[in-house]
This record gives structure tokens, C-alpha cells and sequence, in this order.
């Protein structure tokens, strides 16, 4: 065991790295670091299971740093412990452009980065998803195979954000007694004390929530290893509140905001040196303290190479199964069977809502997929996210593949980020596409790390109807096709939504939304197409009878309304053709010559869809026609509210027409 003179000096190394990290870049946030040094320390030389020369050993241990801010705490363990590309140079580039060392964690910028932290909350929320994931596999594969723990650092912050109640509240429900979070108990936030806005008994909330909760000294390492050691025998999960002081060691700034959010000064800095008789220059580990470090980051090489002789011993099909699913890879009739499904599609026309659609299109992939976890909150028989495959999943039975997250939009899309970064799974979660206002932080969150978390939003329209304006989405359509790399798909009928479902789950570094309807739609595409249209972002559905006067582009349940438009219009002599926009950022991506063949030269070009008009213009320009919402919706029934806003075949050909008697 490490001695405690040599304990002292280990947890010293992160506090110098950081202190001169953060003066050097002239930024950053040296208090948290200083203070949880200890607890770090303790944890990755006793317990943390990892090999810093294989990072994405699949049975690792993961460490989340939750309190992002707190970033040089991690990129120092990195540098320390040995990880290849956390150099010297990385840690004096802190926050600089280009460097892995970005202001808080960003998952593939290193290796033992294992998700984004930035947003306080999300790292906490993100856990209960990777502790879920370990579970699930473990059921899956056995303890020979998946058998780690989930260890989460976080601080007030991220204890003040309300996502982290969603989260506690799941993760206790669930049992997930191999998460184990650290609480930077410090007192301080960066208006001033806690005390200023808050006074929650943290531990008796999380008691509350179903876990193990319980005071410690953040900077006794002999009462961090006793709670850890007890955490790790326990059948809940387990919140250690650590007390610690911010920026520990500075001489007048430790305890105080000033250590939370800038540099010390050369002045504090050279006070907290001889508070802990630190004689190093910046940047400079003393020898024997760098060759423990990475003595540390060797240790897991044994339990790594065991791991490894067991999974070779496996069963060959086990075995085969457990590595393609841990490399993110479908299995190899994915496309036969989905090709298999839209013939019959094609061939049945069935006329159903897209939610439903979507129903059957997993029914089919949940069969061919086992990986796939789905989950709602609280709207499976709205969503229609649940399929024969997919029975509960329960803290006595985690060999399941369904998540009833309750309502807890916001805590649901982050687990859905974690159970995905976790690997070997494939997760997706419905509610209403209105309510993506509450998961919307994590599902950017899954686009700025590029992964492949699958967001099923139903009620995509006033088409719901009675339930009225606040639960009609007019601007999330847009809002969500705001965030980059993200593709927002509204399919049409039943084909395109095996088509658009087919494409989410092959889009391994950017994450989908469906928007789906709950009227019932007729099926549009009834020629089979072994090709799958959607993924052009945007096709050609219906020709013009003749050289094209009208184009009309249309998504989802408003196509059913371009194809009528169509008609009247070819009716009164008037060639007009319809283009299906399944997905604005996948048409995006076609070449320049295919994006404009299908936007065609049409003298006048017609977008209709029941939500606002922002992002259409770059389709049909700024003179374009718009047929769809200006303000928010009304109670009444369907048969009632596309009329009463105008988003009608005969509204449409009337706008048309007005255009091109006026031309």
C-alpha cells in the first residue's frame, strides 16, 4: 500500500500540473483539481481497473468527471498515469486551439476521455447510462466477460441542475450498484458559497432516491478508501460526499470562488509550492513521483491479459457476437432483412401513423438486432417504442431490452448518450417531439461527440390535435435541425420509416431524431425500391406531366398534402411534381449536381409542412412559397386545424395558382 508521505507527494503531482495548466493558458478552473486531488489519487492507485496502454480495454473501468470544469484533473491523471497522447506538451497547450486539452473533456479529443462534460449535470446523468449499459452486457455475456464499475466525480454544480434528480431517481429505482459517485463537497460556487442558493441535504436526498449515501474528509485517503471499498460491497448505488476545500493549499484563496474559475497568480501559486513543500518547477514531476504514476498506469496490464485469455477461451459464437457488437458493427443481413420488409411494405400499402410505422419497423429490427435497448418516458403506448423483443428491464432482471425511464425527458436522453458510449448497444428513446425541448441539451451533446444515440419523437404536428398548443411542436423541427451533425428525419409513410430507421441505425457518428405522426398516413412509396430513397435526404416521388411549372416539396404527414396539391394543379394544366424531403441533412450532403436536379428550375417552388418555415429557404429560396405554421397551434381535432391554418391540398394549389396569374 502506498505510503502516506508517497500518497501526498502522487495527489501534489495533480495539483502543480493543473495550478501551472491553467496560469499558463491564463484560464481555467484550478480549485477543483487542488481539492479533489486525493480523491483521485486514492481511486486510481487502489481500485481503478484500466491499462492506460490499452484505453478502450471494453472492460475498464470508466471514470467520469462530471465537474468538467475541473478538466485538469483529468488530463493530468492522463498524463501522469501514461496515457500515449497526453504528452507534457498537451498539458501546457490547456485550452488552447487544437490541443486534446480542450476547457472541459471532450470525448474523442484523448483516449480516457469518456464522454463530454461541460454542461454541469450531463456527465452524472451520462453515468447512469453507462452503469445500465455494464449491467445489461453483463447479462448478456457474464461476469467473465463484463464485470466493471462506473465511478463519477461531481460537484455542486451538477447536483444543483435538476437532470441530476432525474437520473439519481432511475439509477436507484434500477439498483445500479456498480455506479459509485464522489461529490466535491466544497461549499463553493461561483457566485460564492452554496449557501447563497441552496441548502439541500445532498446525502439525504440521494438516500432518498434509493441510494447509499454518507459523509467522508475528502482529504483522508484511508476514509475515501474505506467508503469506496464499502460502496463496491453494496447491493445500491452509492454517493460519497466528500468534504474538500476549492483551490486546497492556496494561501488565500483556498476556500474562496476566487479558486473556482481563473488562474491563482504567480503570488498564490508560489505560496501553495511551499504550503506543500512542492520544489518542482512548472511542468517538472519529480522522477520517482512520475515513475509511480505510471506504474499505476501499467498495473491493470495483468487483469487486461486475463481478461483477453478469456475471451479467446469463449464460445466462438459468443465471442463473435461480443466483438462485433463492441465494434459498433450491424449484423450482416441487417439490409436483406429491411430490403425483405419494404417489399411487403410496398406491396400491403398499409395506412398507419408513422409512430406506428415505426412500431413495425422495430418489431422487424429489434428480431435482426439484438443489441438494441428502446425505452420511453413514459409514452410507450404513445411512442409505440416497445416490440416483442423488448420486455422490461428491472433491477432483478437487467437481461431485458426496454428502459421505462418515467417522465424524465431530460435524464432519459442523457442515459440513452451513456448506454451508447458504453458500447456494444444500440439505444433509442420516444416522447414527444414538443418535449425535446427537455432532452435537447443531451441529444447536442450526442451530436457534438458523434454518436450514434437514436432520439424517437412522436406527435411531430398540430395533427395531434385536442391536446393543443403546448403540446403541438411548430418550431422544433427547425430547432433541431439547428444543431450540427444531427439529422432529423420525417418520413412519410411506412416505407420511408424503415428507410429513415435503416439510416439511423447505420449512423455510427451522427445521432437521428424521427419525428413521426399520429394521424394515420397512406403509404406513398408503393414501388418497391431496393435503393434506399431516403438517403438522398431528398427524392423525386411524383414526375410533372410534362416540363415542370410547379415543384412541391414537402416532409411527413404533409406529403399525403403535396401529392393532392399536385393533382388539382395537373388537373388545371399546371405540370407539377412533388419532392419527399425525408431529411434536410442528408440532402445537404448529396453532390451540387444531384441537390439541384432534384430542386429543378420549376418557376415556382412550394414548401409544405405544419411547422414553421426557418431552414426552407435554402430549398426554395427566398420567394418560395410556404404553406405551414406562422405562430402556435390550437385545441380542436385534426379535421379541424389543417383547414383552420391553411395546410390543405386546395390552400396549397390556390397559392400556386395566385403566383402564377401574377407572373
Amino acid at each position: 500500500m502506498t505510503s502516506r508521505v508517497q500518497h501526498d507527494r502522487m495527489a501534489n503531482a495533480i495539483r502543480f500540473l493543473s495550478m501551472d495548466a491553467v496560469e499558463k493558458a491564463n484560464s481555467g478552473h484550478p480549485g477543483l483539481p487542488m481539492g479533489c486531488a486525493d480523491i483521485a489519487t486514492v481511486l486510481f492507485t487502489r481500485f481503478l481497473k484500466f491499462d492506460a496502454k490499452a484505453p478502450h480495454w471494453a472492460d475498464r473501468d470508466r471514470f467520469i468527471l462530471s465537474a468538467g470544469h475541473g478538466s485538469m484533473l483529468l488530463y493530468s491523471l492522463l498524463y501522469l498515469t501514461g496515457y500515449e497522447d497526453m504528452t507534457i506538451d498537451q498539458i501546457k497547450n490547456f485550452r488552447q486551439v487544437g490541443s486534446r486539452t480542450a476547457g472541459h473533456p471532450e470525448y474523442g479529443h484523448a483516449a480516457g476521455i469518456e464522454t463530454t462534460t461541460g454542461p454541469l449535470g450531463q456527465g452524472l446523468a451520462n453515468s447512469v447510462g453507462f452503469a445500465l449499459g455494464e449491467r445489461i452486457m453483463n447479462a448478456a455475456f457474464g461476469n467473465d466477460l463484463v464485470n466493471h464499475y462506473t465511478y463519477v466525480l461531481a460537484g455542486d454544480g451538477c447536483l444543483m441542475e435538476g437532470v441530476s434528480q432525474e437520473a439519481i431517481a432511475l439509477a436507484g429505482h434500477l439498483k445500479l450498484n456498480k455506479l459509485i459517485v464522489f461529490w466535491d463537497n466544497n461549499n463553493i460556487s461561483i457566485d460564492g458559497p452554496v449557501s447563497l442558493a441552496d441548502n439541500t441535504d445532498q446525502v439525504a436526498r440521494f438516500q432518498a432516491s434509493g441510494w447509499n449515501a454518507s459523509h467522508i474528509d475528502g482529504t483522508d485517503p484511508e476514509a475515501i478508501a474505506y467508503a469506496i471499498e464499502a460502496a463496491r460491497h453494496s447491493d445500491k448505488p452509492t454517493m460519497i460526499a466528500c468534504k474538500t476545500t476549492i483551490g486546497f493549499g492556496a494561501p488565500t484563496k483556498a476556500g474562496t470562488n476566487k479558486a473556482h474559475g481563473s488562474p491563482l497568480g504567480a503570488e498564490e501559486i508560489a505560496g501553495a509550492r511551499k504550503f506543500f513543500n512542492w520544489e518542482s518547477p512548472p511542468f517538472e514531476v519529480p522522477g520517482d513521483i512520475l515513475d509511480a504514476w505510471r506504474a499505476v498506469g501499467t498495473s491493470g496490464a495483468k487483469a487486461r491479459a486475463d481478461w483477453e485469455g478469456r475471451l479467446a477461451k469463449a464460445d466462438a459464437t459468443l465471442k463473435g457476437e461480443f466483438e462485433r457488437r463492441l465494434a459498433g458493427k450491424l449484423p450482416g443481413n441487417f439490409d436483406a432483412v429491411i430490403s425483405e420488409y419494404k417489399k411487403k411494405l410496398s406491396a400491403d400499402k398499409p395506412k398507419v401513423a408513422t409512430r406506428k410505422s415505426s412500431e413495425m419497423a422495430l418489431e422487424v429490427i429489434n428480431g435482426a438486432v439484438p443489441e438494441t435497448i428502446g425505452g420511453s418516458a413514459d409514452l410507450t403506448g404513445s411512442n409505440n417504442t416497445k416490440t416483442s423483443q423488448t420486455k422490461n428491464i428491472t433491477s432483478d432482471d437487467y437481461g431485458q431490452r426496454y428502459v421505462h425511464y418515467g417522465i424524465r425527458e431530460h435524464g432519459m436522453a442523457a442515459a440513452i448518450n451513456g448506454l451508447t458510449l458504453h458500447g456494444g448497444l444500440i439505444a433509442y428513446g420516444g416522447t414527444f417531439l414538443c418535449f425535446s425541448d427537455y432532452a435537447r441539451p443531451s441529444m447536442r451533446l450526442a451530436s457534438l461527440m458523434g454518436i450514434r444515440s437514436i432520439f424517437v419523437m412522436t406527435h411531430d404536428s398540430i395533427g395531434l390535435g385536442e391536446d393543443g398548443p403546448t403540446h403541438q411542436p411548430v418550431e422544433h423541427l427547425a430547432a433541431l435541425r439547428a444543431i450540427p451533425n444531427h439529422n432529423v428525419f420525417r418520413p412519410a409513410d411506412a416505407v420511408e420509416t424503415a428507410e429513415c430507421w435503416q439510416l439511423a441505425l447505420k449512423s455510427e457518428k451522427t445521432p437521428s431524431t424521427l419525428a413521426l405522426t399520429r394521424q394515420n398516413l397512406p403509404t406513398v412509396r408503393t414501388e418497391f425500391s431496393e435503393q434506399n430513397l431516403s438517403a438522398s435526404g431528398a427524392y423525386e416521388l411524383a414526375a410533372a406531366n410534362g416540363e415542370a411549372a410547379v415543384t412541391i416539396f414537402a416532409t411527413g404527414s404533409e406529403v399525403e398534402v403535396a401529392l393532392g396539391a399536385r393533382e388539382l394543379l395537373e388537373k388545371h394544366g399546371h405540370p407539377t411534381r412533388v419532392v419527399s424531403v425525408p431529411c434536410f441533412e442528408l440532402f445537404e450532403q448529396q453532390s451540387e449536381d444531384y441537390r439541384r436536379k432534384t430542386i429543378g428550375n420549376a418557376g415556382v417552388k412550394v414548401a409544405i409542412e405544419a411547422g414553421v418555415r426557418q431552414g426552407w429557404d435554402h430549398i426554395i429560396g427566398t420567394d418560395g412559397i410556404f404553406i405551414g405554421m406562422t405562430g402556435f397551434g390550437a385545441s380542436g381535432s385534426i379535421e379541424q386545424l389543417y383547414p383552420h391554418f391553411g395546410i390543405t391540398a386546395e390552400a396549397a394549389a390556390k397559392a400556386v395558382e395566385a403566383r402564377l396569374h401574377s407572373k
